[in-house]
């Protein structure tokens, strides 16, 4: 290669550009545009960047001009669990069946930088479902992973592959891709509950499907419910003990790949968990972290996303760090504080925030506190692209996963 090849070309001067503007707006309707600058990257080289309250820029000029990125921000429950109230009560008062108005019992979580996109993260899409007593929704399977994380002490129920989950606050009921599963309200009360999923990023891939057409042989009754096959507790029985992994049972759940075959992680477990290792010293950039993860390979519960649960202590604080993924967190107790580049998160009981990538994030707890969170690490560390930095007890930047 010479050495001419090897030089940068110089930028366009004002009359190329100027006429290949011109070419452009001739080309407009062609829906094709010609190249006058270089790619913008939305994202400066992050790891350079020691302020921790800096934000993020986003890029200049037309290549970047399509480009979005999520902003830190903070859903407070007390302002949104309102309107739970006035969907349900409409649909108590729809002229349907409840099993008709069931999946639009619910609202999606918009992060303002997204543009209106129904997601909170670039790979993440979170909603708020509430159902009424006998609401049903009927069984269907889809190519998103998804989740149900229990916020009513009455968290009605989940069948996945005809396994009926009964559930209650804290719980974390897993749908993962390609199974069938069905879910609803048999008690007296409302129950809610935050529905996640890495819908984005399927969409983004255009691998987006659904199906309800349950076959014969594993629905029931009118209203299309799986059969049941397996009592609440039977994944706990095969697989709720730790280091113990059943020889005899198929670990395949549906027609995904790579999913976990626990499917029903009890909040009463996570708790009493982290209530065990309280006086551990723990991380001091997480406090008493947990990690949920597949009892066949010890990896992620989806190979998109990750599930975890910390403890802050009263009166933590934890040290500043910023990953290359994105974390949903929602807080199950206490209250506390998350510093995300520069601004402040004053949270309380089900408030829900989000830290997108590349950010300084650092938690505070006002009273023992515990926070669920929801990750797409486990993507961006098969894909090679997870770092982790944290700043040290006197300040300096520190490689935590290069």
């Amino acid at each position: 290669m010479t050495d001419a090849a090897k030089t940068a070309h110089p930028p366009l001067n004002a009359d190329a550009r100027a006429r290949m503007e011109a070419l452009n707006a001739e080309a407009g309707g062609l829906s094709i545009w010609l190249r006058t600058q270089a790619n913008a990257p939305a994202q400066r080289p992050w790891f350079r960047e020691a302020d921790v309250g800096a934000a993020g820029e986003m890029a200049q000029g037309r290549v970047g001009a399509g480009q979005m990125k999520a902003v830190p921000h903070h859903w407070k429950w007390r302002e949104i669990s309102p309107y739970l109230d006035k969907i349900a009560r409409i649909a108590s008062e729809a002229d349907v069946p409840p099993v008709e108005f069931a999946d639009r019992q619910q609202f999606l979580l918009t992060n303002p930088g997204l543009g209106g996109r129904l997601q909170v993260a670039s790979t993440i899409r979170c909603a708020v479902s509430i159902y009424n007593p006998g609401d049903v929704a009927r069984a269907h399977l889809h190519s998103p992973n998804a989740s149900r994380t229990i916020l009513s002490h009455n968290g009605g129920y989940t069948n996945v592959e005809g396994e009926r989950c009964e559930a209650t606050r804290g719980d974390l009921v897993l749908t993962p891709n390609g199974t069938w599963h069905d879910h609803g309200n048999d008690g007296g009360d409302p129950i809610v509950w935050i529905d996640t999923l890495d819908w984005p990023l399927l969409e983004h891939l255009d691998i987006i499907w659904l199906d309800e057409e349950l076959p014969n042989d594993l629905g029931r009754d009118n209203i299309r419910a799986q059969k049941t096959v397996f009592e609440t507790g039977h994944s706990r029985r095969l697989y709720g003990a730790g280091g113990i992994v059943p020889r005899f049972a198929s670990h395949q759940r549906g027609i995904g790949h790579g999913l976990s075959p626990f499917i029903h992680y009890r909040g009463a477990d996570i708790r009493a968990a982290l209530a065990d290792m309280r006086g551990e010293a723990g991380c001091p950039y997480e406090g008493i972290d947990l990690a949920l993860v597949n009892p066949v390979t010890g990896g992620s519960l989806f190979p998109t996303l990750g599930y975890g649960a910390q403890m802050i202590r009263a009166g933590e604080e934890t040290r500043a760090k910023r990953e290359t993924s994105s974390t949903v967190y929602v807080v199950m107790e206490g209250r506390g504080q998350t510093e995300v580049a520069g601004r402040t998160f004053d949270w309380e009981e089900n408030d829900i925030f989000v830290v997108p990538n590349f950010l300084w994030r650092r938690h505070r707890a006002t009273t023992d506190a515990v926070l669920y969170t929801m990750s797409d690490a486990p993507l961006l560390e098969k894909i090679g692209q997870y770092r982790a930095q944290g700043l040290d007890a006197k300040g300096k930047v520190t490689q935590l996963v290069a």
